[in-house]
């Protein structure tokens, strides 16, 4: 029977339903946890502690172009160095290691945030840089364990509960951070800039308490090499002469080469939606306190959607629930185009909920589930690559289409071409044979068993 037909069985104990069977799974989905914390916090509540007070005194127009070219040059760190890593990681059975490297330099970082002060835009941004590297590369190596973790008929329930489990630790740990940014005077802090500095701090400590049960509980993943080139090599040297050869054999499996130039389009639709939702509503004249408030309702509805989306998959396989959640998002824009008024932005981010982390859970997933497990840190390198240049052509699309028309409505409208786009190099991946070659690359290197 195809897998996309597959149903799963009934009577499973609900943890074993919700994707969290097994001791190794629930610490693997810790980390999901953990890291997120930083994308909710930081990434939200950062740009503002850095244009206010880190560059108090400059032009905003300067500040906010020195935020944004950190970022750029972080994400494209690790885009060029994530490939090589992800080949060193698995020639020397090393994922665990590499992944707690990027945590030890992510975590301090974070952690000193707490100490910039006034005027401090340098000391700022060099830290917003190695804590944006820490954590996108620990991912890479987290996500890359996803395959060893998980049996290949649970895996769209684990990569969503990872996702809905992220939705759930962060919207806890933001809700609580911004209640103490908008009354620090409730927790004798003297202003809002001093709670910010504590919220640094605090997703440091969340995120390193809640990677303990991963480093505990996850087995680092047995070395596989296909052949003996590398036998008595430096693993550096390895891992950079196998870098050609890496994305040569990446596009061998061409299903799961396919499937990321589906998840490049539709991602960057998905990308652009969240980040210029907040411009979009301020042009429009809707109140700041409205995009803060669809921030946490996008988080809180993600958590039983995306648990949802994990179990749908199950019942009619990732790709057709991928298929579903584009088409929401179709309807999202459409949605968005109409908004007016804070109810339809509140609508509008209950949709986004609904779709944001099983599209995403899936899309992960789906290509675990096509590529061969010795080869994962590798090939997950090159997923993050493609996810972090994720989001260029959409916001270019964007301003091109307002400079066109003079609003963004028009705009919103574009980026259909993306869901769209998508879907169509999506409707050509054939699962069953991306598998197929993915256990045969595994049989060629010795591995046949699957994890317990």
């Amino acid at each position: 029977m195809d897998d996309e037909d597959a149903r799963a069985p009934r009577g499973r104990p609900l943890l074993d339903r919700l994707g969290m069977r097994t001791p190794e799974i629930r610490a693997w989905v810790l980390y999901d946890w953990a890291n997120s914390a930083f994308w909710a916090t930081v990434i939200q509540i950062f740009p503002f502690y850095y244009v206010r007070v880190a560059h108090a005194g400059s032009p905003a127009a300067t500040a906010n172009a020195r935020y944004a070219a950190a970022t750029t040059v972080a994400m494209l760190i690790i885009a060029l160095l994530s490939p090589v890593l992800g080949a060193i990681a698995d020639h020397a059975g090393i994922k665990k290691k590499m992944l707690a490297g990027f945590l030890v330099l992510g975590i301090p970082a974070t952690a000193l945030m707490f100490f910039i002060q006034r005027g401090q835009w340098g000391f700022a941004t060099i830290l917003f840089v190695l804590a944006n590297i820490g954590v996108a590369g620990s991912i890479v190596f987290y996500e890359s364990l996803l395959p060893h973790v998980a049996r290949p008929d649970e895996v769209d329930r684990v990569s969503a509960a990872g996702y809905a489990m992220g939705y759930l630790g962060s919207g806890i740990l933001m809700a609580a951070n911004l209640v103490m940014i908008q009354r620090p005077q409730w927790f004798g802090l003297p202003d809002s800039a001093a709670a910010m500095r504590i919220a640094f701090l605090s997703v440091a400590v969340w995120w390193l308490v809640f990677s303990i049960p991963m480093f505990r509980r996850v087995a680092e993943p047995p070395r596989r090499v296909d052949d003996g080139s590398g036998a008595g090599r430096n693993v550096v040297a390895v891992g950079f002469a196998s870098l050609g050869e890496t994305f040569r054999e990446l596009r061998g499996y061409r299903q799961a080469f396919l499937m990321l130039v589906a998840f490049l389009i539709y991602n960057d639709g998905i990308n652009t939606i969240i980040r210029m939702a907040a411009p979009y509503a301020a042009e429009i004249g809707l109140p700041e306190g409205a995009a803060i408030g669809a921030l946490l309702l996008v988080q809180f509805v993600g958590i039983p959607f995306t648990f949802l989306f994990g179990m749908v998959a199950d019942r009619i396989g990732p790709k057709r629930s991928i298929f579903l959640a584009l088409g929401v998002y179709l309807l999202i824009t459409l949605t968005a185009y109409y908004m007016t008024t804070i109810a339809h932005f509140m609508l509008l981010a209950v949709m986004v909920g609904t779709v944001m982390g099983g599209s995403q859970a899936l899309s992960r997933s789906l290509f675990a589930s096509m590529i061969p497990r010795h080869k994962s840190a590798e090939f997950f390198a090159f997923y993050s690559v493609f996810e972090k240049f994720a989001g260029i052509i959409g916001p270019a699309l964007f301003a091109f289409m307002i400079s066109a028309t003079g609003s963004s409505r028009g705009a919103i409208l574009g980026l259909d071409v993306f869901f769209v786009i998508g879907a169509a190099i999506l409707l050509f991946v054939d699962v069953d044979e991306g598998r197929r070659a993915a256990r045969e690359g595994e049989a060629r290197a010795g591995l046949s068993t699957t994890p317990a």
